[in-house]
C-alpha cells in the first residue's frame, strides 16, 4: 500500500478513446490491491459517476468536478486519506487537460491506433511535453488479432517524441458489458484476456509512479 498520494491524469482530446475505462479500471485495480482509491470526474458528461451509480457506490469512490476545482478537490482527498487519484478528463478541452496533468504525477494519453484518432492525439502530447511532465501514450481499442497496425501506431508516436506504454488494451466486448453492469472486467468475467491486460497495466503504472516494487515491464515495446 503507497505511503503517499499518486495522481494519474487520463487525458485525450478525442471523445470515445477509453479515458473512463482507463480511469475507473485503474482505480479498481488499486482498491483490489488495498488503496485508498478515487476517481475525479471532471467530464460534464459524468460517465464515471453514472458508472459509480450502477454499481450503488460500492468502492473505488467517484466524485465530480469542474476542471477549475481538480487541485482543490485533489488536496482535499489527500487529506482524507486517499492514496490513488485518477482524474478523468473532457474530450475537447485542452484547459481540463491542463489543469489535471499540472497536479498529476503521471498521464496518460488513451488513443485508438487510427489515422484520426493518432492525428487528434499529437494536441495532448504536446501538452504533455510543453508542461514537461512524465507522460505515456497507451494504445487502445485497436484489433485483436492486427499486432502490426499498433506497431505501426508506436512508431509514428516515438517519431513525435512520444513515449508508448507497452501494455495495449484491444477492443474487447467484455469492457462494454462489465461498463453496462457497474462492474470492471475483473469481477465480470477473471479470467478474460481483459483482466489480465488491465492487471499488466496497473503494475506497469505502479513501476512507473514507483509505488511496488515488482520488477517493472519494459518501457518500451
Amino acid at each position: 500500500m503507497s505511503t503517499r498520494t499518486r495522481t494519474l491524469a487520463i487525458v485525450s482530446q478525442k471523445g470515445g478513446v477509453g479515458k473512463t475505462t482507463l480511469a475507473i479500471h485503474l482505480a479498481a485495480a488499486a482498491h483490489e490491491r488495498g488503496e485508498t482509491s478515487l476517481i475525479i470526474d471532471a467530464d460534464p458528461q459524468a460517465s464515471a459517476c453514472d458508472w459509480s451509480s450502477w454499481r450503488s457506490g460500492a468502492a473505488p469512490e467517484v466524485i465530480d468536478t469542474a476542471p477549475s476545482r481538480i487541485k482543490a478537490k485533489i488536496d482535499l482527498a489527500c487529506g482524507q486519506g486517499a492514496t490513488f487519484i485518477t482524474i478523468d478528463t473532457p474530450p475537447h478541452a485542452e484547459n481540463a487537460a491542463a489543469a489535471a496533468v499540472e497536479v498529476a504525477d503521471l498521464a496518460l494519453i488513451p488513443c485508438r491506433p487510427s489515422a484520426f484518432d493518432l492525428a487528434a492525439m499529437r494536441t495532448s502530447l504536446r501538452l504533455i511535453q510543453l508542461m514537461n511532465r512524465n507522460g505515456w501514450v497507451v494504445l487502445t481499442a485497436g484489433p485483436p488479432n492486427a499486432p502490426r497496425i499498433c506497431e505501426d501506431a508506436k512508431l509514428l508516436i516515438r517519431d513525435l517524441g512520444g513515449k508508448v506504454c507497452p501494455i495495449t488494451l484491444p477492443e474487447r466486448a467484455v469492457h462494454r458489458h462489465a461498463s453496462a453492469s457497474g462492474q470492471t472486467v475483473s469481477e465480470f468475467e477473471p479470467a478474460s484476456k481483459a483482466a489480465v491486460e488491465i492487471s499488466q497495466l496497473y503494475e506497469w503504472t505502479c513501476a512507473q509512479l514507483n509505488m511496488s516494487t515488482i520488477a517493472s515491464l519494459e518501457t518500451t515495446a
